[in-house]
């Protein structure tokens, strides 16, 4: 294992310098002279990730304290460097040390004793990354001045830092940093610099989510960060630079707010905690006000895929600051509440003018107060690292119980039931404070909480039959991402009287990451978390409930006893196992409208114009059987040579039939897809963007000015609005949109200036109208769905009455869903549900849901059924879901409408539901205009 983990890390290394022990040369580079006599922190300059790795790259020749590595390439094609900075003595036992870091972090077959050897011999591997989400141009600009620092700088404290820690310090969104850098530096007059209007989303596809996806590792730059942190260098601290600050303050500064998450090692947030006092302290001795902690700022450790927060869940120290500053000098608020100190803020700030210079040092500072804490706390650091990873396989060997809020609601119902509980004996008294009503039985511990029935898993088993395999791959190559172990069984075997096949893919729990297998894997519970009773609802930083197995569809067996088998690791991502062709008719091939991949071999096939059947009644092939919907592809040479190819590669069968398939069929045309975007880029759009070129469906991308012109239908079959595209929803993942003011045509250069223009009422849903009612088809997605009602297809479901006896949408106290995973009926007889079980798992977050206005014209295709259909996170007041719909079908004129209210695309994760988007994307121009 270290030969192989050592020589795979090898390859990415890309040193910069004559040799392992270069001397420093007498002079180190300063950023003033890289950079033509300005500075970061500078009024008015911001450096690009050419000129920011240009100068790195000169370092690295310059000194001995600092090794350059490119941990992969972005989107865009760029290294993505890391600069890791330490003693020359420390790097030239780099190796050892990363090796002393894995052994620690993995914890398998260490014994204490050994543990605290290494952790006495080891470093502390220090992370600390900038410019992530690259309009936040404070971090990644303090970089270029911290490393400078750390590699001339010859104080004791500078010296210390550099012999105790071995610290990364990260770029990791490139192509961003040069975006915004060059937006912001291409005028000439300094004062008329700004970061506003950019015209596109600062990472390709994903923008800001690019700190949302770290469970799921689809972009490249997160796949090579994910490697980096869980895989290679395995780092004890992970500190996330971010912006912007609280109103009236300078930085927020962990510790964070509740919830935490309940699957995560307690020494996660003991550690934290400690890291967090050290950098609230050094600000404070400097004299730095400003900086405030968990009420000040809505973050939590809840959530998991973002870039600090998926570390928690593999037994890392996740750091997030969020820090005000521009190159443009600002007005730093003056609100008065905020003058007034308190436990989460300390030590107010004075209003004034802000400049650049100020924002650096106090990151500068921040960064020191890490590394100081990673310093004096080296060993500690390193051997609670192993014991978190020794803890987490302990739990995954034996019994163990995860307490969530419906395991103490379940407490709290049984006590009713078995009525008071025994009197106190002892103590004298001084069995502890507090509300005695709230005590309980101290028998229901053992018979409620630790019920059995409610252990968890000791592992999971997926069996080869999944509705979708190359899905499920998908799946199990995200948790391979992150650092966890597959196994692959070899053979058959016998699990609690239950026989699995060769081929059947384990994941079990006696592993260091556990907390991240069982994040995955089960379902979030979130806790009724309101502002007072009968208050509103606290809004969560992010999402809520969002498990993968859940999102993706996947088929597992929950194994709560411990097993084994004839099992093989798998240590690399793997592509779906081989398909082929079933069968040797000669008519033609019927493929499982199931699986997502059977719609790339479609595109390929239109591609190629051959034609493509949807057959509308279930179909019988060679003794399989195929619901509603399945595709026919009658026999060409050119069919022949497409499907017996895109088998192997996708991962589906094909089934040659003798004859063609008897009943009806929905002849497809390849369709004209246009997708529709705004000036400055919609997340959503970014992001169906990558979907549907995972899926090789062809689009354009359309903008408001094309669609006020008119004379749709002349290019577009298919007009698809993302949440966001159409202003005025209830949606909440656009990132943009219509209805914001925009630039003046002459400010932008003249490839963007066809974006300009939004989306509106008055001129563009007109012309979107006339499209469809020519025999164009629309898909409106989230909050876009508003659609609907300007056609007068649907109303809200989601009303009770107002004031004036008329129907008002129902307020927070009365029902609020947070991005949560909800259980949905599907009709799938229908083609936009071709392809579904009768039930779908569903990413909700205050999606719009719907009454049917006009059930001659529209009719619901997935619903809601019950009182609770929360299957993962936060649900308040859910029973206002029954009976209303999610997904409707619409016929309007010539042409179709789906209203498609869920995020059924959600950050590229959601692939159980991605079926509803193509399925509209073909349905629609196979039967419009008829």
């Amino acid at each position: 294992m270290k030969s192989a983990l050592l020589a795979g890390v090898a390859l990415a290394l890309v040193w910069q310098g004559a040799a392992l022990a270069q001397a420093t040369t007498a002079h180190i580079t300063t950023p003033k002279e890289a950079f033509n006599g300005s500075q970061p922190g500078d009024d008015y300059f911001l450096a690009n990730y050419d000129q920011t790795t240009a100068y790195w790259k000169k370092l690295a020749q310059e000194s001995d304290r600092m090794k350059l590595v490119s941990l992969g390439k972005s989107v865009e094609g760029r290294d993505i460097w890391m600069a890791v900075v330490s003693s020359p003595e420390n790097l030239k036992n780099l190796d050892r040390q990363r090796e002393i870091s894995q052994k620690l972090a993995l914890a398998k077959g260490l014994t204490d004793a050994e543990a605290h050897a290494l952790a006495k011999e080891g470093k502390a591997m220090v992370w600390i990354d900038g410019g992530l989400h690259a309009s936040e141009v404070s971090s990644a600009q303090s970089q270029i001045q911290i490393v400078y620092e750390m590699l001339s700088k010859n104080d004791p404290e500078t010296l210390r830092f550099l012999n105790d820690d071995i610290t990364l310090f990260i770029l990791p969104n490139p192509d961003g940093q040069q975006l915004v850098a060059d937006w912001y530096m291409r005028k000439a007059d300094p004062k008329a610099r700004s970061l506003a209007d950019l015209p596109v989303i600062y990472q390709r596809y994903v923008g800001h989510d690019n700190n949302r996806e770290y469970y799921m590792s689809n972009q490249p730059e997160t796949t090579a960060i994910n490697k980096a942190m869980f895989k290679d260098w395995f780092p004890q601290i992970v500190y996330n630079e971010h912006q912007t600050g609280p109103l009236g303050e300078v930085v927020f500064v962990p510790p964070f707010r509740n919830p935490s998450n309940y699957h995560f090692d307690p020494l996660v947030l003991s550690e934290l905690d400690g890291v967090s006092a050290a950098m609230h302290s050094r600000l404070i001795q400097e004299d730095k006000p400003g900086s405030g902690e968990r009420s000040a700022a809505p973050y939590s450790t809840w959530f998991n895929g973002g870039l600090r927060t998926t570390g928690y869940f593999h037994n890392v120290v996740g750091i997030l600051t969020e820090i005000i500053g521009s190159p443009t000098p600002m007005q730093l608020p003056f609100v008065p509440s905020k003058q007034l100190s308190n436990q989460d803020e300390l030590y107010p700030v004075a209003p004034q003018i802000w400049h650049f210079s100020q924002t650096v040092e106090y990151v500068k500072s921040l960064n020191r107060a890490v590394m100081d804490y990673a310093s004096k706390n080296r060993e500690d650091l390193l051997y609670n690292r192993y014991l978190m990873g020794k803890n987490s396989i302990t739990r995954g060997t034996r019994d163990n119980w995860t307490v969530t809020p419906k395991r103490v609601a379940a407490v709290v119902e049984a006590s009713k039931a078995a009525g008071p509980p025994p009197r106190t004996r002892g103590g004298d008294g001084l069995a502890g404070n507090g509300d005695q009503s709230s005590v309980v039985d101290p028998k229901l511990y053992d018979t409620v909480l630790h019920d059995p029935a409610e252990r968890d898993p000791r592992g999971y088993i997926l069996p080869p039959d999944q509705p979708d395999m190359p899905t499920t791959i998908k799946f199990l190559d995200a948790l391979i991402k992150s650092g966890i172990v597959v196994d692959k069984a070899t053979a058959p075997f016998t699990v609690k009287g239950k026989t699995y096949p060769a081929g059947s893919y384990v994941v079990l729990c006696d592993q260091a990451y556990r907390p991240h297998i069982l994040d995955m894997f089960e379902p979030q519970d979130h806790p009724q978390d309101f502002e007072f009773p009968g208050g509103p609802p606290i809004k969560p930083y992010d999402i809520t409930g969002y498990n993968l197995s859940y999102q993706m569809g996947v088929k597992y067996d929950r194994i709560l006893d411990g097993f084994s088998g004839p099992f093989q690791p798998i240590s690399e991502v793997m592509a779906p196992p081989p398909g082929k062709v079933v069968g040797s008719g000669g008519a033609g091939w019927i493929l499982d409208h199931a699986t997502n991949n059977s719609f790339t071999l479609t595109n390929r096939l239109q591609k190629a114009k051959v034609p493509v059947f949807w057959m509308k009644d279930p179909v019988t092939a060679d003794g399989q059987s195929f619901g509603p919907g399945s595709v026919w592809v009658p026999a060409t040479g050119a069919a022949k040579a497409i499907v017996g190819k895109s088998v192997t590669d996708l991962g589906i069968n094909a089934y040659a039939i003798g004859s063609a398939p008897k009943g009806e069929k929905i002849a497809l045309k390849t369709p004209r897809i246009g997708i529709v975007d705004t000036y400055g880029g919609l997340i959503t759009s970014g992001w169906m963007q990558w979907v549907v070129e995972q899926f090789e469906f062809p689009y354009t991308l359309v903008y408001g000015p094309e669609l006020d012109a008119g004379n749709l239908n002349a290019k577009y079959d298919v007009l698809l609005f993302v949440d966001g595209a159409i202003p005025g929803g209830t949606g909440r993942y656009g990132g943009g949109g219509g209805g914001r003011g925009l630039p003046k045509p002459e400010e932008v250069p003249e490839k963007y200036r066809k974006m300009l223009g939004n989306v509106t009422e008055e001129k563009t849903l007109p012309q979107v109208q006339a499209f469809i009612d020519k025999g164009g088809t629309a898909v409106a997605i989230g909050g876009s769905t508003r659609l609907g009602e300007y056609l007068k297809l649907t109303e809200n479901g989601l009303v009770g009455p107002g004031k004036d006896g008329k129907p008002t949408p129902l307020p927070s106290t009365k029902f609020y869903i947070p991005g949560s995973i909800l259980s949905a009926k599907v009709d799938n007889k229908d083609p936009l549900g071709f392809g579904f079980a009768d039930k779908v798992d569903v990413f909700f977050d205050s999606s719009p849901v719907f009454k049917i206005a006009a059930p001659e014209k529209a009719k619901p295709v997935s619903w809601f059924e019950g009182a609770d259909p929360l299957l993962s996170g936060w649900a308040w007041g859910q029973k206002a879901l029954d009976g209303t719909a999610g997904v409707v079908d619409a016929s309007y004129g010539k042409g179709k409408v789906f209203l498609l209210g869920p995020e059924v695309a959600m950050r590229g994760q959601s692939y159980g539901t991605f079926k509803f988007v193509f399925n509209a994307l073909e349905y629609g121009p196979a039967v419009g205009g008829k």
